[in-house]
């Protein structure tokens, strides 16, 4: 390349033209890749019109961008790098914005912390960064295929159904925890993600993930007909980002009329057997079988409390037999269901009110207590649901 003389130099500034000999100086990859980052950042601001912002509500690269920003205005190397790019004043807005968690986490941690997985772990290198969501929907899109077996966990999922229905089982929200994912995932548990039931048939050998924590491989069968083999912490992630994911519960959780309860169960509230003091003489004849069998959220001695004045309560006093406490079912539908079960015993009676009208109560059967406890026990264990109550021989029996 020809120097140019002072002569030049002169003629040049007679024209008014100002030359200036740029530094040739090669930028050093991590300088480029710093560069390569802020302007990117840049771009974003111009199609979008303001600064990328924190938080879960933002597209993934938003927050990523985010992030990025805060580490080029808190290192002073990178804030003295792009400072001449800097036409949007990007670097003079929210110096203080920087999380103290951001500023201690290298960039493996931070990204951890957004749940995301990068190519390289500098986190100015990122040329395509995928969320866990999206790493998920990838693998699931990739991995899901037909379930060649899929007949012997059709009659399963087609129980679940029948006892979601029934009541025996109900869904709960995939909750964590102070950021930690609380629920566990076992072999043989049913969720609901992304509209499908899902059913982890097998859990493989546990392996440590990169940050530490416990994982292992899942078989897990849809009940489209398909299957997917993918990672344990994948699955509760799913779960926990799916506004809709839940996990159906065990015909036996809570447990469901247990003595002990874990601190993630709800209080449903209390199935009563209750005997009646009437003198009807329908009552008199039957009174060691006729049983009024319902469900309360509330006092069973409450409930009771002013049974002679209740035509419900075949206007009589009446004494409790029997309670069952509930926990994390639906109170309708299992009142429904032992209905259901009773059906033929439902003792036919007719009261008249304190008012004069007829009133013809739906809740007192013809049943022994030993058979009300055996269709407990059944709830219990999830095959209520293929049973009906027998007059003739005060039994349960098959449908």
């Amino acid at each position: 390349m020809a120097k140019f003389t002072d002569e030049d130099d002169a003629l040049l500034a007679e024209l008014g033209v100002e030359f200036e000999i740029k530094n040739t100086r090669s930028r050093t990859p991590r300088e480029e890749r710093i560069f390569a980052g802020f302007e990117e950042i840049q771009r974003f601001v111009d199609e979008n019109g303001h600064v990328p912002q924190h938080g879960e509500k933002g597209d993934i690269f938003e927050r990523l961008y985010a992030v990025r920003l805060d580490r080029i205005r808190a290192l002073a190397e990178c804030r003295t790098l792009v400072e001449p790019l800097d036409h949007q004043g990007l670097l003079a807005e929210g110096n203080a914005s920087l999380q103290p968690a951001v500023e201690e986490m290298d960039d493996d941690a931070l990204l951890a912390e957004l749940g995301v997985e990068a190519e390289t772990s500098d986190i100015t290198t990122l040329k395509y960064v995928r969320s866990s969501a999206e790493k998920r929907a990838a693998e699931e899109i990739a991995n899901r295929e037909r379930c060649e077996d899929f007949d012997r966990f059709k009659p399963l999922f087609e129980e679940v159904q029948d006892e979601l229905k029934n009541g025996v089982r109900t869904t709960r929200p995939f909750v964590r925890d102070a950021g930690f994912l609380k629920a566990e995932i076992k072999a043989g548990q049913f969720f609901i993600l992304a509209g499908q039931t899902a059913y982890v048939a097998e859990v493989g050998e546990p392996i440590k993930a990169p940050n530490g924590e416990i994982d292992a491989r899942l078989r897990v069968v849809y009940s489209n007909g398909t299957e997917s083999n993918l990672l344990l912490r994948s699955l509760q992630r799913a779960l926990y980002k799916d506004e809709a994911g839940r996990r159906i519960t065990d015909p036996t959780a809570g447990p469901l009329f247990a003595d002990e309860t874990s601190e993630e169960d709800e209080a449903s509230g209390t199935i009563y057997v209750l005997r009646s003091k009437s003198n009807h003489p329908l009552v008199v004849e039957n009174r060691d079988i006729v049983h009024k069998i319902g469900v309360t959220s509330g006092s069973v001695e409450k409930r009771i409390a002013n049974a002679k004045l209740d035509a419900t309560f075949l206007l009589a006093d009446v004494e409790v037999i029997a309670t069952y406490e509930l926990y994390n079912i639906n109170r309708a539908k299992l009142e429904k269901l032992l209905h259901r079960v009773f059906a033929a015993a439902r003792l036919n009676i007719e009261i008249i009110d304190r008012f004069g009208n007829p009133v013809v109560p739906r809740e007192w059967f013809l049943v022994p207590l030993f058979v009300i406890d055996e269709v407990v026990e059944k709830i219990k264990d999830g095959t209520i649901s293929d049973y009906v109550y027998d007059t003739n021989s005060a039994s349960l029996v098959k449908e």
